[in-house]
């Protein structure tokens, strides 16, 4: 039994590390699948968890500080559409300076605000997101299996952690079954022939970059306001670039992202409880190699399986309306 509730709070773990990689592979699925890769994630990702940290430092509000969260990423969103869908520039480009003046802006910024040394006072009360307890999830705990599987690994998590994973359904239910889905991945493969059917490609593709910003918004908020309780410096840690790994290993699918970066979270779980490992395997891991080990298997997975997942056809070159 206790290697069965350790095994719960191993899970439990991962879902809480998985919940920003989702957010933010998801938000890359979207915006890839209309052709515009997205280099960047992991600095809008810096971008809202700084901001939403901050304006819910400042207002004692989290949903406050959730929505500047949103709006900061959404603001990085609107410069990578402006240079890549209007202005036609180099797609992975603009993500790399994204990234670039999202890591420098928030210390900078944090610095001038807060004077801690690019970081943001520590949030509490209503300035972070609280677990949610499900129904039943306390009456339920003390029964046999059933009960701490409930109340440990389901109920228990900030409410980011329930929209994320209902995000995935939503986004396949959008994606494959409503006519915006078809035209946002027709965007995607071929633009011309969505072009000659009268629909608009920069919008579509605006859109896309748009619903983008938004995910990555909320997983940075989640970074911030919910995992942790404030913000510190590069803070994103490079999360922008697993989901990345993840969204290739995924190959542009809504479920498979799910599986994806509940492997990537699993990776970091094991981190955070190294004496799983040393009961699994009957011998103490390296907490360097186990800090090492998500960013070691993402350069596996995409050495491994990079040249197996066909990217969309029309993916990273800027569209030219023929006249």
């Amino acid at each position: 039994m206790d290697m069965y509730l350790t095994l719960i709070q191993l899970l439990d773990s991962t879902v809480r590390l998985a919940t920003p990689l989702l957010l933010a592979c998801l938000a890359g699925l979207y915006s890839e699948r209309a052709g515009i890769f997205d280099i960047g994630l992991e600095g809008k990702m810096l971008a809202s968890a700084f901001f939403s940290a901050a304006i819910a430092a400042l207002t004692g509000s989290v949903w406050i500080g959730l929505l500047a969260g949103i709006g900061a990423s959404l603001v990085l969103s609107a410069i990578h559409g402006i240079a890549s869908i209007t202005f036609r520039g180099n797609q992975l480009i603009s993500g790399v300076a994204i990234n670039f003046l999202a890591a420098g802006l928030t210390v900078l910024v944090a610095q001038a605000w807060f004077k801690q040394g690019g970081r943001t006072p520590s949030l509490i009360g209503n300035g972070r997101f609280e677990p949610v307890t499900l129904p039943f999830a306390e009456a339920l705990q003390n029964v046999p299996f059933l009960g701490p599987l409930y109340y440990e690994l389901i109920s228990g998590h900030s409410i980011l952690v329930y929209v994320a994973f209902a995000a995935v359904p939503f986004t396949w239910w959008l994606l494959f079954r409503t006519r915006f889905g078809l035209r946002l991945r027709a965007v995607g493969e071929n633009p011309a022939a969505v072009d000659t059917a009268g629909v608009s490609v920069i919008g579509l593709r605006f859109a896309a970059v748009g619903i983008c910003g938004v995910l990555c918004g909320i997983a940075g908020a989640y970074l911030s306001t919910a995992l942790q309780a404030g913000f510190v410096k590069d803070m994103a840690a490079g999360r922008g670039f697993i989901a990345l790994a993840a969204l290739i290993f995924a190959k542009w699918r809504p479920w498979h992202a799910l599986y994806a970066t509940l492997l990537f979270g699993l990776f970091g779980a094991l981190e955070t409880r190294p004496d799983v490992i040393e009961t699994l395997i009957g011998m103490k891991a390296q907490g360097q190699l186990l800090a090492a080990l998500p960013y070691v298997m993402t350069v596996i997975i995409l050495a491994g399986f990079v040249g197996k997942a066909i990217p969309p056809r029309a993916g990273g070159e800027p569209y030219i309306k023929e006249r």
